[in-house]
């Protein structure tokens, strides 16, 4: 099993908030249908707020958004202390889409990352 330091995000995060509809199974593994949105997005992931249901690491969730399915592992889940029954939740992507979102958000290839460094020095 990879350690902490490993899974850590690798890509800049874009801040977006969306709205979204979850689905999956809360950690006493009851099925749920929840409404949610993003608070920022990266190519391979995205962290979602307003979500009212205990879940465990390494469970699939459903995002939908607009027309758009996308599976997503869950990495970490964090209760908000203020609320006390609001959790944010940190997701890497089950199978890799090009721009999930609709956004640009998309990964960076070899070559569009070449073009970047280029363009930036």
């Amino acid at each position: 099993m990879p350690s902490v330091k490993e899974q850590r995000r690798k890509q800049d995060r874009t801040r977006a908030v969306l709205p979204v509809r979850v689905r999956g199974k809360d950690a006493s593994g009851a099925l749920f249908d929840a409404l949610a949105h993003t608070l920022d997005l990266a190519p391979t992931g995205a962290r979602l707020g307003s979500i009212r249901h205990e879940l465990k690491g390494a469970d699939t969730l459903v995002v939908l958004y607009r027309q758009r399915r996308i599976e997503f592992s869950i990495v970490w889940t964090k209760l908000l202390e203020k609320s006390g029954s609001e959790y944010q939740v940190g997701l890497r992507m089950v199978s890799q889409e090009a721009d999930p979102w609709g956004l640009g958000v998309a990964p960076a290839t070899g070559e569009t990352a070449r073009a970047t460094a280029v363009s930036a020095a």
